[in-house]
């Protein structure tokens, strides 16, 4: 599943399709210096037959497949000597038993040669020519050496900007290759080239640096009249060129920025992106990086909103006639700041389930900015509930229904819930508990002790039926992400979607392995729900849809979803510390962000972090600095931070800030 690159190996950027590229012409030559067509793959599927070569004159790579098929089994490929002027890399070669290799002019089936590994170097004629050269040879672990060694050998390897192509001669159907994984996957890999671990352990003394990023205000794209006519346009220009600016030279990484589905999509299917394109083009005019939110709810209901954007008018008059579109708590108050979760599925938007439309919003947003993956946009977030967050609104701090730090409310009370709970309590043969949430779990700003649900000693959260209600509460919100994170995916993934190198691994026999993902990764975000975390039955968790308990770690199944989807998580709160909160609310941020950077550790899911509040005091830059690098110089804990945010009080603030992005290279320590 590779297609034309626009770098060497190591730094190609891949277009992953369903299919295999257009057919190019094909040439064979018995020539040493000739191309010589290799199987390759990419992840975990056989990429069909390549060649790789940078012609001065022409960017079409040839390639044949006598030499590959001329192979036997177990058979290398690997350059003959290795000088100064010789650039050495290697594919892991997947080739399965019965594979269709289908050419222009005829048919070949390859069979009996299931892992063929090739090692490539890359001479460098006067003519400013470069070739591949390659013959066959006995195995031979060459591809242990690291890629920093082969470096010193034979100069600089290629950078992104070369014009190195791999391209693809032959189709081969992604289907065939679905049934069992390749040899290699199976066993035991480890990262051929120095890794930035590995040079801290060496070293203790040098620190690696966490990215960060910097949020935009949420009112950085606004929808006025003009003519008669409704557009989108950038508010507040001339400031943001000088912010943007600023932010650059002071070693931000990149921002993060909402993209509204109340102002891009005013009518159905009908997608308004001109204002994100051009902020888009100045993010990547400053070499700044964008971290794109999908933002399906509302704007001005949380803590930090400053502005109001509401859901598009469409979805809002059908949110009239259907009220039980919204989430609903016991008192049969409706929360109109997203759709609700029992709806996923059901197509009453005008032909649509929302899924659907959340899928086709992400779908046109990649058709328009998929020239900006990898080299500029690097992450589509996906929101999937209040705040972008995956949670129930189960405290809705703006309307005043709650207060911190009450235990919230259960948001399970729109017939479509109703509807899911009941049939839930009949399949385990207990229709009572089918009727509603917890009848003594009281109130939005109720204390845990005060309630018969949460008590920590006597509470029915710790009983049967307690078990079976968050467990079913819990499990709805995890089905919602899966089924909106696997619409994001299939957006973000279709034919013709840039893919780029990953790692570089190598199998227990020394045979090298290049893997390749998408250019723009997947995103999401968890609350840092962290009142009540010290009680038992930690819950403001619970109401929130998390089933963390005492005994019971509630993130796991969510860190198992994340790394299906290969999703980067982002969880809030990581500014705050436990001695700043009475002990009246049983808050402990540092205890519930360790137990998730645990969980997603367990899991091998790149997590990131945020600040719930807007905060440059000393203790909090501190804070966050010691949850970015964790306990010491070589134990990481965060791959990025995004700070919350850019306007007049960061700047403000700036000596302060600036601090603090120094500590976060490793130059200094907070």
């Amino acid at each position: 599943m590779l297609a034309t690159a626009s770098a060497g190996p190591l730094g190609a950027c891949l277009h992953s399709c369903g299919n295999l590229p257009q057919r190019l012409s094909t040439r064979s030559s018995s020539s040493s210096s000739s191309n010589r067509s290799l199987i390759i793959s990419s992840g975990f599927h056989c990429a069909g037959t390549f060649s790789y070569s940078r012609s001065a004159s022409s960017q079409q790579a040839c390639s044949s497949s006598s030499a590959a098929c001329a192979l036997g089994k177990g058979a290398e490929l690997k350059l003959t000597r290795c000088s100064r002027d010789q650039l050495w890399h290697t594919f892991q070669v997947d080739c399965r038993n019965g594979a269709q290799m289908r050419g222009s002019a005829r048919r070949r089936r390859l069979s009996g040669r299931p892992n063929l590994v090739a090692e490539l170097g890359s001479s460098r004629p006067s003519s400013g020519d470069h070739f591949i050269r390659c013959t066959a040879t006995t195995t031979e672990a060459v591809a242990t050496r690291r890629m920093d060694e082969l470096q010193r050998l034979g100069g600089p390897l290629p950078s992104a900007g070369g014009s190195h192509r791999a391209t693809a001669s032959s189709e081969v159907s992604p289907e065939e290759y679905r049934d069992s994984p390749p040899e290699w996957a199976s066993g035991t890999c480890t990262e051929s080239v120095e890794s930035e671990e590995e040079r801290r352990l060496a070293n203790p003394s040098i620190r690696r640096g966490v990215p960060v990023f910097v949020m935009l205000p949420l009112d950085t794209v606004r929808v006025i009249e003009k003519d008669g006519v409704v557009v989108s346009q950038l508010k507040r220009e001339s400031s943001l060129d000088k912010g943007l600016e600023t932010l650059k030279r002071a070693g931000v990484e990149g921002v993060m920025v909402d993209v509204w589905w109340g102002l891009t999509e005013r009518n159905p299917k009908e997608y308004d992106f001109a204002a994100y394109e051009v902020l888009f083009d100045k993010v990547h005019s400053k070499g700044l990086k964008v971290q794109a939110v999908m933002s399906f709810h509302a704007a001005g209901g949380n803590v930090g909103d400053t502005c109001q954007i509401p859901l598009p008018d469409w979805v809002m008059e059908i949110g009239e006639s259907d009220p039980n579109v919204w989430f609903t708590d016991l008192n049969g108050v409706r929360n109109m700041e997203c759709l609700s979760l029992g709806c996923d599925d059901l197509r009453i938007f005008q032909g649509r389930t929302p899924v659907e439309m959340y899928h086709d919003f992400i779908s046109a947003f990649s058709d328009r900015f998929q020239h900006l993956f990898g080299d500029c946009m690097t992450e589509i977030t996906v929101g999937m509930g209040p705040a972008g967050e995956l949670r129930y609104p189960s405290y809705p701090e703006g309307d005043g229904r709650w207060r911190f730090p009450g235990v919230g409310e259960f948001q399970c009370y729109d017939k479509y819930m109703l509807a899911d709970l009941k049939k839930a309590a009949d399949a385990v043969g207990k229709p009572e508990w089918g009727l509603g949430g917890p009848h003594d779990a009281g109130y939005y700003n109720s204390r845990a002790w005060e309630t018969g649900f949460f008590n920590s000693d006597t509470g029915s959260w710790n009983t049967p039926y307690g078990a079976f209600f968050l467990d079913w509460y819990s499990g709805m919100l995890l089905r919602h992400a899966d089924r909106v994170l696997a619409a994001a995916a299939a957006a973000m993934n279709r034919p013709g979607m840039k893919r780029i190198h990953g790692a570089t691994k190598i199998c227990n026999d020394g045979h090298m392995v290049y893997e390749f993902y998408p250019a723009c990764c997947l995103g999401a975000k968890l609350a840092g729900v962290h009142w009540w975390f010290k009680s038992a039955s930690h819950a403001a968790e619970l109401t929130a849809g998390y089933y963390n308990t005492r005994d019971r770690c509630g993130y796991h199944d969510f860190m198992c979803l994340a790394k299906r989807y290969g999703c980067k998580l982002h969880f809030t709160c990581v500014e705050m510390r436990d001695c700043e909160h009475t002990h009246d609310g049983r808050c402990s941020p540092e205890g519930l962000l360790q137990q998730v950077i645990e969980a997603a550790n367990l899991m091998d899911v790149p997590l990131a972090g945020e600040n719930a509040l807007q905060r440059y005091d000393y203790h909090a830059f501190q804070r966050i600095t010691h949850s970015a690098f964790g306990q010491s110089a070589s134990a990481g804990s965060l791959v990025q931070v995004t700070f919350l945010r850019m306007g007049d009080l960061m700047f403000d603030n700036w000596s302060a800030f600036m601090q603090f992005l120094r500590s976060m290279k490793g130059d200094a320590m907070y």
